[in-house]
């Protein structure tokens, strides 16, 4: 290594990547964009300089000389976004565990710490290297100072390089020159003024023949243009000032001991703490972390010998807890039924020390190992898996009381995340970085260790967060409803789907023509570029707004057209008869299974409020609003000797909001068994409850709904094709009406932003990081997620309790009977015909008494021979 120094600008190259990189959080909803750049950044530039010191600058919160200047000018700075401002500390932090030197003085700018460091360094005979992304530092270039600004060019860093000559060549003045051209030209990204009138052009012109702005001035009659000579008499004062700002101290007095700075091993174990937690994993590989790894591994072990296996089996009977997992040779999905797959063996693990992976086969069957996993389960205190609903194909398992989802667990703890691995949670519980090319057996025996080790680290952190009942009350009973109902599916005519999608093709066939007629020009109707070009240009159509790759064709912009152009009316029908027939005609037919059924997967860890989804098909969206849409659901039919019994919540978001909110209006309106819509029409509305007319009590129901999902005057506006000024009154009169409601919302909010969270009546919590966001759009959409998600929230709560209550009942009686869909608010039963009435008062006792509010659950129940008729 030289005798080198890096000199790195702290703020200016965390601010360079917080707004270069898309925005990251860990699990605890940290902002992690700036520090990973800025890391990202200074391992680039150490790889390349091989310094033997280096040394990283911050500002400091105090106002500077250069601040206070600054202020006289034009008042205070633009104050950091809040997501960039808490991310500070910690790359302090970061950067100190690493033993990198930072420095930072009141009254200096980190400009000027670099500066002076960077003369002193110069002078004691070292290579200097200042990196920032601040091109005033380019005054600071001599022939052994570099200052090199890094620029992100499509993804990738790069980094230009200015010794004193590159900067001469680039901008026509030498480093000391390029402070009188900032004086004249300014900087608003540096918050220098500048001489108004004169640009950089002009500027470079002046400096390079007169060198300095005071000479400029002396010659201030002979400069060229005359705009820029009038401008430099009239603004001399700004242009010194300017100067002023524009000035690197480079004799600043402050401590500083260059052994401080010398670099030592960047990967210390400290680091590595912070990294983990950061979840940088990119970067962790920068880490030796091979003697942690092999020091857990020491424990695992590969068994595949019956007598073996065995004795592994009588240690674990009656555990306190066992982890445990099942693979599949080649795939990392199990299938819904056990025969339909060749299974690799299990991941075993009972003790702190030790983990097994058991392998089928030279003795070893999948019969026998599965009957001893089952029997170590039922026995044992807690038995924990992650993804637990994947693997009950496998397992008799029929009490979830000691049975333990980690997955399910992880979710409760931060459900803003996109997945709950077993390497995700060995990385945030227990600070383990599994390598992705580890062997199959190791990741095995890692998968069923996490599992142990985890879960009480997981059940603490529920119970200090009061989500304990919630987990084992709710969720983990949910999830053996939730395989019993995967595994059951629903019947489709597949005949019928044929014809549906055959009706659909007609229709797009005949709309398609249509188009074509009134545009007078046959185009690519699903092309948005050709679409945009026949309706804004050929037909000139108001309203088209052109972007980068042409005409915006969205829904949003069509919809307004749509009343006054039929042939906007007919695209956008065209665009939903599309959208049926390949997801739902085409695509359903896709997922018949041999027994005719559909087996949809209802996902629990997929959304933040706690609703269930479905995927593999999505059964939870099949369309209502088009009676074209809602034919499909005649597809769906019940074995032979069956009927379809539909329950549904009858507004139930509604209800939860009159309990949550103890508005006496509300209630009482409920209570009553009145028609709320009207109710609140005849109130908002002023007119008496018999003369509210169907489009009052329209506009009252948009109202009513949209205030549970936060609704604001110019959605509400859209919704109604009503003046902003209009849609305000109806919720300012609204709010008038429903007091209550208007105050829990406002202390709901305020609670998210104090907390950072909301709960719902079952003590889930929903973070809302959105609202300490510096953008307005995502605090606005902050404050409707924090209103909505205790309410959207507790809805779900509520039907997952009266999922588990069917189930349990219809099982528990060993009917026939079947729970086969749930759609948000609504349950669809498969009856066989004998216990139809039985499963009528099932249906009604769990559904409107699986939760005591201030206000009674409704149901709306109807049967039939398809889902259609049922609906």
């Amino acid at each position: 290594m030289s005798n080198k120094i890096v000199l790195i600008d702290g703020h200016s190259i965390l601010n360079r990547a917080f707004y270069g990189l898309p925005d990251l959080t860990n699990s605890e909803g940290l902002h992690t964009n700036a520090i990973y750049g800025f890391l990202t950044i200074m391992f680039k530039i150490l790889e390349e300089e091989k310094p033997e010191y280096l040394t990283v600058a911050f500002d400091v919160h105090a106002p500077t000389f250069r601040h206070k200047m600054y202020a006289e000018y034009k008042g205070t700075r633009k104050p950091m976004a809040e997501e960039l401002r808490q991310q500070v500390p910690v790359i302090k932090e970061v950067l100190h565990a690493m033993g990198v030197l930072t420095i930072e003085c009141a009254g200096l700018e980190a400009d000027d710490l670099l500066g002076t460091l960077s003369k002193r360094c110069e002078e004691k005979g070292m290579e200097v290297s200042v990196i920032s992304g601040d091109r005033d530092l380019l005054q600071l270039a001599t022939d052994h100072v570099k200052i090199r600004i890094p620029k992100t060019k499509q993804g990738r860093t790069e980094v230009e390089d200015y010794y004193a000559k590159d900067v001469k060549e680039k901008y026509q003045v030498t480093p000391q020159e390029f402070i009188d051209l900032k004086a004249l030209m300014g900087d608003a990204s540096d918050n220098i003024p500048g001489v108004p009138s004169i640009g950089e052009k002009t500027a470079t012109k002046i400096i390079a023949e007169y060198h300095s702005i005071e000479n400029a001035h002396d010659h201030v009659e002979e400069l060229k243009p005359p705009r820029a000579s009038k401008a430099l008499r009239e603004h001399w004062d700004m242009a010194v000032m300017s100067k002023k700002l524009a000035t690197i101290n480079v004799t600043a007095d402050f401590p500083y001991e260059l052994y401080e700075a010398k670099l030592g091993s960047l990967y210390t174990e400290e680091a590595y703490d912070y990294f983990q937690k950061l979840q940088f994993k990119n970067l962790l590989s920068r880490f030796d972390v091979t003697k942690a790894a092999e020091k857990v591994e020491e424990g695992f072990l590969e068994i595949s010998d019956l007598y073996t296996a065995k004795q592994v089996f009588l240690e674990a009977a009656g555990a306190e807890c066992v982890g445990a997992c099942i693979f599949k040779n080649g795939k990392d999905v199990l299938p819904l039924f056990a025969d339909q797959a060749q299974m690799g063996g299990i991941g075993l693990c009972f003790q702190k020390d030790k983990s097994y992976c058991i392998r089928t086969g030279e003795g070893i069957s999948e019969k026998w190992l599965l009957e001893r996993l089952s029997e170590t389960a039922g026995s044992a205190g807690r038995f924990v898996m992650f993804d637990l609903k994947e693997a009950l194909a496998y397992l008799r398992l029929e009490d979830p009381k000691n049975c333990f989802d980690a997955t399910v667990a992880a979710y409760l703890l931060n459900p803003l995340k996109n997945n709950y691995t077993y390497e995700d949670v060995a990385r945030e519980q227990l600070e383990i970085l599994i390598d992705e090319k580890a062997k199959e057996q190791v990741k095995v025996c890692y998968e069923a260790y996490t599992a142990y080790r985890a879960s009480s680290l997981l059940w603490d952190k529920l119970k200090e967060c009061q989500m304990d009942r919630l987990f084992a009350d709710i969720e983990m009973p949910l999830v053996f409803t939730l395989y019993d109902m995967e595994k059951n599916g629903v019947k489709v005519e597949a005949e019928a789907l044929k014809f549906y999608g055959s009706q659909l093709g007609s229709k797009i066939a005949e709309l398609e023509k249509e188009i074509y007629e009134d545009a007078g020009e046959t185009f690519n109707i699903n092309s948005p570029k050709q679409l945009g070009v026949v309706l804004f240009e050929n037909m000139k159509l108001p309203g088209g707004k052109k972007t980068k790759t042409g005409y915006s064709t969205a829904a949003d912009v069509l919809e307004k057209l749509a009343p006054d152009y039929p042939i906007v009316a007919k695209i956008l029908e065209y665009r939903q008869y599309s959208k049926l027939k390949s997801t739902y005609a085409d695509g359903l037919a896709n997922y018949i299974g041999e027994d005719k059924r559909i087996h949809s997967k209802f996902n629990q860890t997929i959304t933040a409020t706690g609703r269930l989804s479905s995927t593999e098909p999505n059964l939870q969206n099949i369309p209502v609003r088009m009676e074209l849409g809602r034919l499909i659901r005649k597809v769906f039919i019940p074995e032979d000797g069956y009927v379809f019994v539909d329950a549904d919540y009858s507004q139930i978001e509604l209800r939860v909001l009159a309990h949550c909110s103890g508005d006496q209006n509300l209630i009482e309106a409920y209570r009553e068994a009145e028609d709320i819509h009207r109710i609140t029409a005849s109130q908002v509305f002023h007119v008496p409850f018999e003369e509210v007319t169907s489009q009052q009590r329209r506009n009252a129901k948009a109202v009513n709904f949209g205030i549970v999902y936060g609704i604001s005057s110019f959605g509400l506006s859209q919704d109604l094709s009503i003046t902003r000024k209009e849609a305000a009154q109806y919720i300012e009169d609204y709010f008038k009406t429903y007091p209550g409601i208007k105050s829990f919302l406002d202390d709901t909010v305020k609670h998210a932003k104090e907390m950072g969270y909301v709960v719902t009546l079952f003590g889930r919590r929903r973070p809302v990081p959105e609202l300490s966001s510096s953008n307005f759009m995502q605090r606005s959409f902050g404050e409707r997620v924090a209103m909505n998600a205790p309410i959207q929230g507790t809805a779900a709560d509520i039907i997952k309790i009266a999922m588990i209550g069917v189930h349990k009942r219809l099982k528990g009686r060993q009917m026939k009977s079947r729970l086969v869909l749930q759609v948000h608010d609504e349950l669809l039963i498969e009856a066989y015909q004998p216990e139809l009435s039985e499963v009528k008062e099932i249906l009604r006792e769990e559904m409107e008494k699986a939760v005591s509010l201030d206000v009674p659950l409704e149901v709306d129940m109807h049967t039939g021979e398809n889902w259609y008729e049922a609906k």
